[in-house]
C-alpha cells in the first residue's frame, strides 16, 4: 500500500521532485543536531512551488502519511529530523527573493538563505536584521520555523519582529495568506505570530513578507578580555542597565581556544572570557556608547578593553564568535544548548553551567548572545564512550533545569524540536501544555505535521 501511495505521489509531481533512493534520502534524515532521533522517510519531496507543497500535503492527508517540513537542515534541535514511514517535505529549491524598496519589504520563498535576503536588500540600501550565526547557510523557512535570533537581536529583535505576512499551507492542503505589506495591522486574531516559531507543527510556510530597515552602519567595536565568565557576565549586566548595544556577544575560554586551534582569529587564548560589543549609533552618540561600554568592562574587571573603528578588524572578532560551533565540533561529539535567562541573572546562569560541567565531568564551552541573556552552552564529549555519553546527556538535562529554575527558557532561538521536548512541560506547566495541544489539535487533527517535534 505504501509503495502504491508513493507511486501516486511521484505521478502527481514533476520528474525529480520526489526521491526515494536510500542514498539520496540519507542526507535529508537529520539536521545539525544529530541527536539520534531521526527515522527513515519513505520519500523526500523537493518542492519547487507552493502548488507542489499543497499537492504533497493533500496527498499526505488523504493517505494519513506524516509530513516533516525541512529547510536547509541547519537546525540544532532535531526539529526537521525525519520520521519512519513519513515524507520529508524539503523547501530548499524555493529560493525566490523580491525586494519592494518603496514598501521596504522582501517577498521571500522559504528556501532562500538568510544571506541572500541580506544581499538583495543591500542593493537598495536596506537591511534585514535577523542574523543567526549560520546566516550564510540557514534558510528563511527555518528561521521562521524556529523564530531565529542572532547577533544583532539585542537591539533589533528576532525573526517574528520582521514578519509582516506569510502564506501557509495547512494540514489539509488549504493555503491561507496572513498579513501583507502593511506595517500596522491588528484586524482579527494574531494568527501570523502563531505560525512563526511553530516548527512546522501547524503548517508549511511557502512565502514570507519581511520588513526591511535602512542599512546599518557600525561605528565602533569594543573588545574586552576578562579573567572569568562571571566577570564578563557582570559587565554585560552593567552595560544593559545603561544602553542597548547593536551587538553584545560573549565567548568563554574553551570556545576561544577551540576557535584559535581551528582557524586563528587573533584571539587571546589565555583569556577567561571575551566580550564583543558594537555601537551603530551616529557620530557623537557612538563615541558616548563606546565609552560607557568600555568603562563598564573595566569596572567589572576586564584585563584589556580596546576599541576599533576598522570594520575589517571588527569582523575578525565577530567571525570568531560566529565560527565557535564549527570549531567545537572538531573537538568531539557535541550537544547544543540554547538556554536563556533574564539579563540580570546571566552571572548565575554561567556559574551554574560551570558547576554542572564539573559535577558531570564533561567539558561545556559557552558562547552567548549575552545582551539578551541567551546562552549556548555546548557540551563536548567522547561519543564512543557510553559512560561519557550518559554524563553528557545528564549535563544537557541539568542545564535546561537550571535555566528553568532561574525563570528562564530551554530555548531562546533554536527551537524545541525533538531534543528538548521532554523539558518543555517543566517550563510551560500543565495548563499551558494543554492549551498548546488544543491549538495543535485544532489545526492538525490527525497529527500529521512534524509528529514528535515540540509536543
Amino acid at each position: 500500500m505504501a509503495h502504491q501511495a508513493v507511486q501516486e505521489l511521484i505521478g502527481l509531481l514533476p520528474d525529480g521532485v520526489v526521491i526515494t533512493g536510500p542514498d539520496e534520502i540519507e542526507k535529508y534524515r537529520e539536521d545539525f543536531a544529530h541527536d539520534g532521533s531521526a527515522g527513515t522517510p519513505i520519500a523526500v519531496v523537493r518542492a519547487e512551488s507552493a502548488e507542489q507543497v499543497q499537492q504533497t500535503v493533500r496527498w499526505a492527508a488523504e493517505h494519513r502519511v506524516p509530513v516533516v517540513p525541512r529547510g536547509a537542515g541547519t537546525g540544532l534541535s532535531g526539529g526537521s529530523s525525519a520520521v519512519d514511514g513519513g515524507i520529508t517535505l524539503c523547501l530548499e529549491r524555493m529560493r525566490g527573493v523580491e525586494i519592494d524598496p518603496a514598501c521596504q519589504v522582501a517577498i521571500v520563498e522559504p528556501g532562500a538563505l538568510n544571506v541572500e535576503v541580506k544581499r538583495a536588500a543591500a542593493e537598495h540600501g536596506l537591511w534585514y536584521p535577523p542574523d543567526p550565526s549560520s546566516y550564510e547557510i540557514c534558510s528563511i523557512g527555518g528561521n521562521l520555523a524556529t523564530n531565529a535570533g542572532g547577533l544583532c537581536c539585542v537591539k533589533y529583535g528576532v525573526t517574528t519582529d520582521y514578519v509582516l505576512g506569510i502564506d501557509v499551507v495547512l494540514a489539509d492542503g488549504t493555503q491561507v495568506s496572513l498579513g501583507g505589506k502593511r506595517i500596522k495591522d491588528v484586524a482579527g486574531l494574531s494568527l501570523l505570530k502563531l505560525f512563526v516559531g511553530s516548527e512546522g507543527t501547524l503548517g508549511v510556510i511557502t512565502k514570507a513578507i519581511l520588513r526591511l530597515v535602512p542599512a546599518q552602519t557600525v561605528g565602533a567595536t569594543v573588545v574586552s578580555s576578562f579573567p572569568s565568565m562571571t566577570a564578563a557576565s557582570r559587565a554585560v549586566v552593567a552595560i544593559r542597565t545603561l544602553l542597548r548595544p547593536a551587538m553584545l556577544e560573549l565567548m568563554d575560554n574553551p570556545s576561544i581556544r577551540a576557535v584559535e586551534e581551528w582557524r586563528s582569529h587573533g584571539l587571546d587564548g589565555a583569556a577567561g572570557a571575551l566580550l564583543i560589543a558594537q555601537s551603530d549609533a551616529p557620530d557623537a552618540a557612538c563615541a558616548a556608547e563606546v565609552e560607557l561600554m568600555r568603562r563598564c568592562c573595566e569596572e567589572a574587571g576586564a584585563t584589556e578593553a580596546f576599541t576599533t573603528t576598522d570594520p575589517t578588524e571588527a569582523e575578525l572578532f565577530v567571525s570568531a564568535r560566529r565560527n565557535a560551533f564549527h570549531a567545537l565540533e572538531t573537538r568531539g561529539s557535541v550537544l547544543f544548548e540554547d538556554v536563556g535567562v533574564p539579563v540580570p541573572l546571566l552571572p548565575d546562569l554561567v556559574d551554574g553551567v560551570a558547576a554542572i560541567a564539573a559535577r558531570c565531568e564533561v567539558e561545556i564551552a559557552v558562547v552567548a548572545h549575552a545582551g539578551d541573556g541567551n546562552t549556548h552552552p555546548v557540551i563536548v564529549y567522547d561519543g564512543t564512550d557510553p559512560a561519557c555519553v550518559d554524563r553528557a546527556r545528564k549535563a544537557f538535562e541539568e542545564v535546561m533545569a537550571l535555566a528553568i529554575s532561574l525563570g528562564g527558557t530551554i530555548t531562546g532561538e533554536h527551537g524545541v524540536g525533538r531534543a528538548k521536548k521532554g523539558a518543555l512541560p517543566d517550563q510551560l506547566g500543565e495548563e499551558v501544555m494543554a492549551l498548546t495541544r488544543r491549538v495543535k489539535d485544532a489545526l492538525d487533527p490527525d497529527g500529521l505535521l512534524n509528529p514528535g517535534a515540540v509536543l
